[in-house]
Parts: C-alpha cells; structure tokens; sequence
C-alpha cells in the first residue's frame, strides 16, 4: 500500500483568457503549434498558421466566443473549476489541481500546486473519455514535460480514458432520460464525437473504436433500437479528410429526409464549452431546420452534474 500523499490532476484541453481577437489568437497559436494537434512539416504550418490561419480565424472565433461568454469566464472554464471544487468536496483527502493543455491554469501550474502540497503520487485524469493522440497524449507529453524539469518525480497514474466506464455511461443515459422527458423521446438520437484527421487512425489512433464503444453502451443502457440511433463527427478543420460521417452533413440529411425530431449529444465532451453551445446548438439546429428538419434539441454535456461528479470521484479513488 502506497504511504505517500496522492492528490488528483484534472486535464482539460484550455480556453482563451478573454473573447478577444488577441485572447484567442494566443490561444490558437500554442494550441495549433502542438504537433500532436497538427503534424504538418513546421516550417510550411508556421507560415499558414501565422500568415493566414491565425489572422482570419482569431477575429471570427472571438465574436463566437463574445456570443457563449460567462462572468467566470468561458463555459469550459466555468464547469471545469466547478468540476475541481465538486470533486475536492469528494475527496477531502487528496488534493485536486486543475491544468489545461494549453493556456491558464497551465498543467505546470497545477502540478506545482499539488507538489507544494506534499504530494508524491498523482493521478492524472484527462477530461476525455475516448482515447485520442491529439488529446489525452498532448496532455501526457505536457506533463512530461513539466516533470522533465522535476529533481523528484513523484509516482504518476496516468488514466488513459474511460470510455466504457459503467458510472460514465449510467450519467450520459440519465442525462438523455432527462431530455427525452423534457422534450419527448426523439426519433433519431445523433452521437457527435469531436473529429480527427481520417490518416491519424490509420496511423493507429483508436479514437474511432473508443467512440464506438462508447456508442455500444450507451444505446445499451438506453434500450434504443440501432435504427433510432446514429454517430458522427464534427469541427473538421483543414482540406484533409477526417473521421466521417460528418455532423453538419449529417443533420442537413436528416433534416432533408424530413425527420421531425433529433436531440443531439456530445459524449465525448467532459463540459460544454464553444463547440458544444455554438456549433452544435446553433449552428447546426440551423442547418437542419434549413434544410426541412423540425425539432431539435442538444442534450448538455455531464458538466457539473453530480452524477458526473460521483464517476470522477470512483474512477481516481481507486488508486489513493
């Protein structure tokens, strides 16, 4: 049995400090400048990044971010520090730090915290239940990173994701009882997984599976018949194929098809945050409305929830 101190390291991808166009060109540029992120040759993405990317994308993402903006910050940050301070009320006796991937809190920062706090074992559990390299590895490269410059590296769990965690599952099928029950049982239920480049799974990347997986469970725990339930990918970004079927393509088919009612879900998001609230909430209700679709309701991330809240707690205790 362990003697040291264990404390708990939450991970989340980050978010600009402001909804300003110099906030978020920040942001994009050390999130877009992970090679995990983008593999591209470094010379050739430096330039596109910032000659074009960077200069046209920064402006536009502001105003989007000016239209889903809290007064504790982004919705993103706002869950995750409430995530934090849930948990820690959970588990009085291990320290719980919060990090981002990219922007503040750093996970230099939250590993500091809990190393200041005498801690000697950490479990890091990165806020994203499918596995991907351009996620849970860029928060294991970080970290590595930060404990690089450590005399004493404390002993580390690293929790690869939870895709098919029982607990995990239960709270995304009350989640989706709550909205069927609010808004009546959709007839189609749409998964929309964030996306990644098509050749990172061909690479070995078993993102897709894990989506998969989790698809599986859910629609077991649910009772859903397969033909009222469909998975997607969203926020492609670049000229490369991704994952597909794609969301926005998706929603206009269905919409198109005459599908009166779709409720959508995200389960590969920890917290609401821009892509969930705008892309998913607004911008594609309004392409499927467009296109001849009728009611369509998005199903909120865990955030906060308590449910939510429980799994985290089980899932980290386990190795105190």
């Amino acid at each position: 049995m362990r003697q040291e101190k264990t404390g708990v390291l939450l991970v989340n991808l980050g978010t600009p400090q402001a909804p300003t166009p110099a906030a978020v060109k920040r942001y994009l540029r050390q999130f877009l400048s992970d090679r995990r992120v983008v593999d591209a040759p470094r010379l050739i993405w430096w330039c596109i990044l910032r000659g074009i990317v960077l200069p046209l994308r920064a402006p536009r993402v502001a105003k989007l971010y000016q239209s889903v903006w809290r007064e504790g910050g982004s919705p993103l940050m706002v869950y995750s520090r409430s995530q934090q301070q849930k948990l820690q009320a959970r588990l009085p006796d291990m320290p719980v730090a919060l990090g981002m991937s990219y922007g503040a809190p750093s996970i230099q920062s939250a590993v500091d915290e809990l190393l200041d706090q005498g801690v000697g074992h950490i479990v890091v559990l990165s806020l994203y239940p499918q596995y991907s390299c351009s996620t849970v590895a860029a928060a294991w490269d970080e970290l590595a990173r930060v404990l690089a410059k450590t005399r004493s590296v404390p002993g580390v769990t690293f929790i690869r994701d939870y895709a098919t965690n029982p607990d995990y599952i239960q709270a995304l099928a009350a989640t989706a009882r709550r909205a069927f029950t609010q808004h009546g049982e959709p007839d189609l239920l749409l998964l929309s997984y964030h996306g990644i480049p098509q050749r990172y799974a061909d690479e070995g990347d078993d993102y897709p599976q894990r989506c998969r997986d989790t698809t599986r469970e859910l629609v077991s725990a649910l009772g859903l018949a397969p033909e009222n339930v469909m998975m997607s990918f969203q926020s492609r970004f670049g000229k490369e194929p991704w994952l597909t079927p794609y969301t926005d393509e998706t929603v206009k088919m269905l919409g198109e098809q005459g599908v009166k009612h779709i409720q959508v879900m995200c389960p590969g998001f920890a917290c609401d945050c821009l892509e969930t609230l705008e892309e998913i909430a607004v911008q594609n209700r309004e392409i499927f409305r467009h296109a001849g679709g009728g009611k369509y309701e998005y199903i909120p991330a865990l955030n906060d929830e308590d449910e939510h809240i429980a799994m985290m707690a089980r899932l980290v205790a386990r190795y105190r």
